[in-house]
């Protein structure tokens, strides 16, 4: 298992090593050490969620406010998709950039996304199974969405797809709408937060 931070600060893909033979596959998908060697903290998993999609199901982009916000670890067990994060932290010298892994269950990969940062995923083929932990559970009142087809991110969302998002996605703002109504992070809420997590935490 390699690990790698993407060009979104305090994220991360990591490229799994699956071990077949004729009776099929296994792959560890998750190493709290490996993680935890990279963020200098382990995640503190609250919950774990699973969701499968149609082809062209979008969901996000996706944030929780911070604190506590939710750090995502996220997996394509089944299908592939094509997931995005987003730095929609204000302050941050990166703010409003995003990239893009594709999740492949052929070629697995995970990735993680520290609290504070904006996600999404889009899915590639009919079924296409997404499994991720969380570190905080479900708070409706605390979770927020961007506008996924806002034309400032320009997010790398796949031209030959039609594309199936729920209303609450729909309706979302757009990244500067949502700055102007004060939803999003800030930088400084986002590493005060980081800093409670040990040393060496993300931003720190």
């Amino acid at each position: 298992m390699q690990i790698r931070e993407l060009a979104v600060p305090d994220s991360y893909v990591l490229d799994l090593v699956p071990h077949g033979d004729r009776r099929g596959r296994f792959t560890e998908w998750y190493r709290a050490d490996v993680l935890a060697g990279a963020l200098g903290h382990e995640l503190r998993l609250a919950q774990a969620n699973h969701s499968v999609s149609a082809r062209g199901t979008l969901r996000g982009v996706h944030f929780a406010l911070v604190p506590p916000g939710q750090a995502k670890y996220v997996y394509c067990p089944a299908g592939r998709v094509l997931d995005v994060v987003v730095d929609i932290r204000v302050g941050s010298p990166t703010f409003g950039a995003h990239d893009a892994v594709l999740l492949d269950s052929e070629q697995p990969r995970a990735v993680y996304l520290s609290e504070g940062l904006g996600h999404g995923f889009v899915a590639l083929e009919d079924d296409s199974s997404v499994t991720y932990l969380v570190s905080a559970g479900y708070s409706p009142g605390r979770e927020f969405g961007i506008d996924p087809m806002d034309p400032d991110l320009a997010l790398p969302w796949p031209a030959d797809l039609e594309f199936e998002l729920s209303a609450k996605d729909t309706e979302a703002p757009t990244l500067a709408q949502a700055r102007e109504q004060g939803l999003l992070p800030t930088i400084e809420q986002c590493r005060a937060h980081y800093a409670t997590l040990g040393p060496g935490s993300p931003s720190s």
